[in-house]
C-alpha cells in the first residue's frame, strides 16, 4: 500500500520504521497480535497435552521400557497431537490477524507449509499406531518436501559468506535438490534428537524463539507470527514431556522438523541461522548415517548411538544432559543473532562441526575399547 495508508497503521509496537524485507517501510506495528498467538498456542498445548496422552492410554498407543527407553511403566507417545493441535490453532489465527504483510505469496506459502504439516502429521500417526518400516517415512517425508516446493517454499539463493555476494543456483532441478536434502535432514535431526525426556520439545522451543527474534528483527511481522505459534506448542507441550515423561512426542517429532526446515526457508533461507543453531544434533546425524552404513546398516536402524544415549552411558543424568543441549543452544542462537559476519558465522560452524566429529570419534572408540576389554574375575 502507498506510504500514507501504511504510517501509523498498527500503533502500539515498539518498533517503529522497521524496513522490512522486501524493501518496504513499515510503520508501527500492534504488539497484541503477537502476544495472542503465542498464548492461543501455549494454552491449547497446555490443555491439549493431557487430553491426548488420556487418548493414547485408551487406544494402547504407548511406550513401554526397553533397550533404549528406560522409563518407568506406559507412557503415552501420543504428545503431537497436543503439538500439532496447538501449532494449527494459532497459526490458522495468524493469517487474520492486523499484522503488516508485504509478501504477495505469503498466503501460498503459508498453505504450503500447512499441508506437509499436517501430511507428516498423519504418516506420523500411522507410525505411532502401527510402527512403520524406515522406507515408507522417507518416502513420506519427500513428499511433504515436494508439497513444500509446489507452494514456493523452497531455496533457491544464498549468500556467499566469503564474498558476501548473492548465489542464485543455476537450474530448477539444484533447487529441488537442495529443498528436499534441507527438509528431510531437518525432520530426521529433529526426530533422532526424540531419544530423552524434553529434548527435541525444548530444543525445537529453542529454536523457534531464534527465527522469531530473527524475523521480528527484520520487519518480517506476519511470518514471525508462525514461529511464535511453535514457540508457544512446544512450550505448552513441554512440562508434560521433561524428565521423567508423562507422555512422548510419538508423531510431533516429523511435525517438528517439519515445521522448524520449513519456517527457516520462510524467514529468507536463514540456513546459516539454523545450522549454528543446532550444529551439534546436525553432526551427530550425520556421524550416525555415516557409521550405520560403513557397518552395513540402514540408516533407521535404531541403536544408543546418539550422542545424548552417549552422554547418559557416561554417568549424566537425563537433566544434565538436557542442559547442555539447552544451554549450547541458547548460547549459540545468541551467537547467530549477535554476529552480522557471515564469514564469522562460518568459521564458528566448521569449528564446532570439527570439535563435535573429534569428540564422537572419541566415544566411538572409547566404546569399542570397552567391549574388547575382558570381563572383570568376578563377572566370569
Amino acid at each position: 500500500p502507498p506510504a500514507h495508508q501504511r504510517q501509523n497503521a498498527h500503533p502500539g509496537f515498539a518498533i517503529r520504521g522497521k524496513m522490512a524485507y522486501n524493501g518496504a517501510m513499515v510503520g508501527e506495528v500492534a504488539w497484541w497480535p503477537f502476544v495472542l498467538v503465542f498464548g492461543v498456542a501455549l494454552l491449547v498445548a497446555l490443555a491439549g497435552t493431557p487430553l491426548a496422552a488420556a487418548w493414547g492410554r485408551r487406544q494402547g498407543l504407548v511406550d513401554l521400557p526397553g533397550p533404549r527407553r528406560h522409563h518407568k511403566g506406559a507412557i503415552p507417545r501420543t504428545g503431537g497431537v497436543a503439538l500439532f493441535a496447538a501449532f494449527m490453532a494459532a497459526a490458522l489465527l495468524s493469517q487474520w490477524l492486523p499484522v503488516p504483510r508485504q509478501d504477495p505469496n505469503e498466503l501460498i506459502r503459508f498453505v504450503g507449509i500447512v499441508v506437509g504439516t499436517t501430511f507428516l502429521f498423519v504418516i506420523g500417526h500411522l507410525d505411532d499406531r502401527f510402527e512403520l518400516r524406515p522406507g515408507p517415512q522417507y518416502v513420506a517425508q519427500a513428499v511433504a518436501a515436494l508439497i513444500a516446493i509446489l507452494f514456493l517454499v523452497f531455496i533457491e539463493r544464498v549468500m556467499n559468506p566469503i564474498t558476501d555476494e548473492l548465489y542464485i543456483f543455476p537450474s530448477y532441478l539444484l533447487v529441488v535438490v537442495i529443498t528436499m536434502f534441507w527438509i528431510m535432514g531437518m525432520v530426521n535431526t529433529v526426530n533422532f534428537l526424540d531419544g530423552i525426556d524434553g529434548l527435541a520439545a525444548g530444543v525445537g522451543a529453542i529454536v523457534s524463539a531464534v527465527l522469531a527474534v530473527h524475523m521480528l528483527r527484520e520487519g518480517q511481522y506476519s511470518v514471525a507470527l508462525l514461529p511464535l505459534a511453535l514457540l508457544g506448542a512446544t512450550l505448552g507441550f513441554l512440562p508434560f514431556n521433561l524428565p521423567p515423561a508423562r507422555v512422548f512426542l510419538g508423531s510431533g517429532s516429523m511435525v517438528l522438523g517439519y515445521a522448524i526446515a520449513t519456517l527457516g526457508i520462510a524467514a529468507g533461507a536463514k540456513v546459516a541461522l539454523l545450522l549454528l543453531v543446532l550444529s551439534i544434533p546436525i553432526v551427530d546425524v550425520a556421524w550416525l548415517i555415516f557409521s550405520r552404513l560403513r557397518a552395513g546398516q540402514s540408516i533407521g536402524h535404531a541403536d544408543r548411538r546418539h550422542l545424548h544415549f552417549r552422554l547418559l552411558d557416561l554417568g549424566l543424568g537425563g537433566r544434565r544432559v538436557l542442559l547442555l543441549y539447552y544451554g549450547y543452544c541458547i548460547v549459540l542462537g545468541a551467537a547467530a543473532l549477535i554476529i552480522d559476519s557471515r564469514l564469522l558465522k562460518l568459521i564458528v560452524l566448521l569449528l564446532l562441526g570439527l570439535v563435535t566429529l573429534l569428540f564422537l570419534a572419541w566415544l566411538t572408540r572409547r566404546t569399542l575399547a570397552a567391549d574388547k576389554a575382558p570381563p572383570a574375575e568376578e563377572e566370569r
